[in-house]
């Protein structure tokens, strides 16, 4: 870690008592403000605060690493940075964290595009569906599908992500289609565990409609929800983007016309706006300008409408059979 952020953060806690006060001071998540309290301490190797619910203080080792930190930020002040405009240019390691179906479809040829603008970066991604913790796992980026945002850290809006209810034809033909959205109560739902499980929420011309759903199949990975409702075991809510390309071919097909799933955010997660580095501040912006683009969200439009669902095989029968 930064060393010289890391005293800035320590003097902040030591001069404010508190370390909200200091992560709001310094525009850093609580989170991360408490690991660079914590690197300092190891470095120190004592501890560094007295700790109670009402106020911090300063342990005697405490007093003298203040006094060196202040040190330390007094020199790093008066060195005259001369790189100029290479600070701007990305470069190094971003480590990414990204669900599967996002990284699949979405984000990797993204990543290739970035990479192929900024030759000095490089991007480690992490893929796993459950919220990671950036500070302890050592994540720069998270992005995630959520409209529940943890409060500790800071989110860029990056784009809108749209759904659809959908199911094969061979579950359709076997089951029947759901009329409304309370038909989904008495079917077979294929639910992912980390949204949504159990409620399904609706817009129909502004009403917010929830659905209790229930099924034999629930899964932490969307895409095997997606794999297992193409083989008919049930009706899945899906991400648009993923969804595109099965009812596209006929593979599944959108239900329920009338009413739209509701709509999630897309968003990067970091800890601290201070001093980010040049590589990240370039790929939030580029994600941000990407992820405005509709061509960049495979068949996540007309799947997200459910225009013209693919006609089942006996319809495209009798279609032929009209024609000949």
């Amino acid at each position: 870690m930064d060393r010289i952020t890391a005293a800035e953060v320590f003097v902040c806690i030591a001069e404010r008592a508190s370390m909200t006060s200091a992560a709001e001071a310094l525009d850093m998540s609580r989170a991360m403000v408490t690991r660079y309290l914590a690197q300092m301490e190891q470095w120190a190797g004592a501890r560094l605060l007295h700790r109670t619910t009402r106020r911090l203080s300063l342990t005697e080792a405490g007093e003298e690493t203040l006094a060196r930190c202040r040190r330390m930020l007094e020199v790093a002040g008066d060195m005259a940075v001369t790189i100029g405009g290479e600070a701007d240019v990305p470069r190094g390691l971003l480590r990414v964290a990204c669900a599967q179906s996002l990284a699949q479809d979405v984000l990797a040829p993204a990543v290739a595009e970035y990479l192929r603008r900024h030759p000095l970066a490089a991007i480690d991604l992490h893929i796993d569906s459950r919220p990671v913790n950036l500070v302890e796992e050592r994540i720069d980026l998270a992005i995630r599908i959520t409209n529940d945002l943890d409060p500790n850290l800071i989110a860029r809006p990056l784009g809108h992500c749209a759904s659809v209810v959908c199911a094969s034809p061979a579950y359709l033909q076997a089951h029947g289609t759901p009329r409304s959205v309370h038909d989904l109560a008495t079917h077979n739902c294929l639910t992912y565990s980390y949204f949504g499980k159990s409620l399904w929420q609706f817009d129909r011309e502004g009403e917010r409609i929830a659905v209790p759903v229930s099924g034999t199949l629930s899964a932490n990975e969307s895409q095997v929800l997606l794999a297992a409702a193409i083989e008919g075991a049930g009706i899945a809510m899906q991400p648009a983007y993923s969804a595109g390309a099965p009812i596209a071919d006929g593979r599944l097909v959108a239900l329920l016309p009338g009413v739209v799933p509701l709509g999630l955010g897309v968003y990067g997660l970091y800890g601290s706006r201070r001093q980010m580095p040049a590589s990240l501040r370039v790929l939030l912006d580029f994600l941000v300008e990407r992820f405005a683009d509709a061509r960049h969200w495979p068949d996540g439009v007309a799947a997200a409408k459910g225009l013209k669902s693919p006609a089942r095989p006996r319809d495209r029968a009798r279609a032929r059979n009209r024609t000949a």
